[in-house]
C-alpha cells in the first residue's frame, strides 16, 4: 500500500537535481526510495515505525556487504531446531496451510541464533514470502476466497524463502558511503540537518483512516515473532493492537505535517510526496510547508496504486504530488 517503486525514475531526477551526500528517508515504508537514494550515492537514515520496514532497510540500504549464505539457507529450509509452534497455533486455517505455518515457527527457530544483518535478510525475506503467499498482500480478511491460482499463491511458503533471500542477497552493493536503518516515531529522529528529507507520510483519507498496521499486522508480528506485541484475541484476523499516528487522520493530519516541516526546517530541501485523494489538499500542503522552506515547486503525476486491485477500488487512478521545498 503505497508504495513508490513506479515513482522511482521520478524521484530519481528530483533527488539528482536537488543534490547532496546525505539525506533522511523519514517513513521508509518499502525501502525502494531508502534504496534509490543510497543507489544515488547518498548516505542516508532511513526510519520507519513499522519493525518489518526497518528491518528491510537493514538488510538492503544499511547492509553493504553482508549475504545469508546458501548453507544458512538450507539450515533454515531443512529440519526444525526446537519444537515452537506458536505460529501454526495462533494463526491455524487462517492465512495459510499448516504446512506454511509450520515451516515460518520452523524458520524462527534458525533465524534466533542469527547474527546481524544476516537475520535481517532471512527476516526480510520470510516476511515478502508471506506476503507474497496472501492474496492482495494484506491481512484484513482469512480464507481463500481472493485466491486466483498465480504462482506466488501455489508456491511453498519454504519455495517462497529460498527465492526471496537469493532476491534480497543480489540486493546488496557498497558504493563507500554509511547509511542506518533506524525504527521510531520520525518526530524522535536525531537533529540533524541532511542535504536532503524525503517524506512519504501515511495519506490521511477523507474517510476511514490509513491503518497500516490492521493492513500489515501478520509480517509486523512475524518480523519480531510476535514478541514485544499485543494481539487482540478478539479479533477473527487475530491483529496486532494500532499505534496511534497523527498521520492517518483527517482531524491530526494538519498539524503532523506542520510539525513534520518544522523539524527538517534546517535541511538543504523537503520533498514530499502526497496523493490526490487524500487530505488536506495541494495548497494547503504547499502553504504549510512554505513556511519552512519559502520556495515551494509543485510536480503532479498521474499514478495507479497497486493495492485494491479488484474493480470496486475506485480511488486507484490519482494524481501523485511531489512537494520540493528549498530555502
Amino acid at each position: 500500500m503505497g508504495s513508490k517503486y513506479a515513482l522511482l525514475p521520478h524521484l530519481e531526477r528530483v533527488f539528482a537535481q536537488v543534490g547532496g551526500t546525505t539525506a533522511v528517508d523519514a517513513f521508509s515504508g518499502s525501502g525502494v526510495v531508502s534504496y534509490l537514494l543510497k543507489a544515488q550515492g547518498f548516505a542516508v537514515t532511513s526510519n520507519d515505525f513499522m519493525n518489518f520496514s526497518s528491518t528491510v532497510a537493514r538488510a538492503t540500504v544499511e547492509n553493504s556487504r553482508e549475504l545469508l549464505p546458501l548453507d544458512v539457507v538450507n539450515k533454515i529450509c531443512g529440519p526444525a531446531a526446537d519444537d515452537r509452534d506458536f505460529i501454526s497455533r495462533t494463526f491455524q486455517d487462517l492465512y495459510f496451510t499448516a504446512e506454511d505455518l509450520e515451516f515460518l515457527d520452523s524458520a524462527w527457530s534458525h533465524i534466533d541464533d542469527l547474527p546481524g544483518y544476516q537475520r535481517d535478510i532471512a527476516i526480510a525475506a520470510l516476511v515478502l514470502s508471506a506476503a507474497r503467499k496472501q492474496p492482495r498482500g494484506v491481512f484484513t480478511f482469512t480464507g481463500t476466497r481472493y485466491s486466483d491460482g498465480r504462482r506466488d499463491l501455489r508456491l511453498s511458503m519454504r519455495d517462497h524463502f529460498a527465492e526471496r533471500v537469493a532476491e534480497y542477497n543480489a540486493t546488496v552493493f557498497d558504493l563507500g558511503t554509511t547509511s542506518t536503518a533506524v525504527c521510531g516515531d520520525v518526530f524522535d529522529l536525531g537533529a540533524e540537518a541532511p542535504d536532503l528529507v524525503y517524506l512519504d507520510p501515511p495519506y490521511a483519507p477523507p474517510r476511514d483512516d490509513a491503518d497500516y498496521m490492521k493492513r500489515y499486522h501478520f509480517l509486523e508480528g512475524l518480523s519480531r515473532y510476535w514478541r514485544g506485541v499485543q494481539i487482540m484475541e478478539h479479533t477473527k484476523t487475530k491483529k496486532i493492537e494500532k499505534r496511534f499516528t497523527p498521520f492517518a487522520y483527517k482531524r491530526s493530519i494538519e498539524d503532523a505535517l506542520a510539525r513534520t516541516f518544522r523539524k527538517f526546517e534546517e535541511a538543504g530541501a523537503i520533498v514530499m510526496s502526497y496523493s490526490s485523494n487524500a487530505l488536506p489538499g495541494v495548497d494547503r500542503i504547499a502553504e504549510l510547508l512554505r513556511e519552512v522552506k519559502p520556495n515551494v515547486e509543485v510536480q503532479a503525476i498521474d499514478h495507479t496504486y497497486h493495492f485494491g486491485t479488484h474493480a470496486s477500488a475506485t480511488r486507484r487512478n490519482v494524481s501523485e504530488y511531489l512537494f520540493i521545498g528549498r530555502s
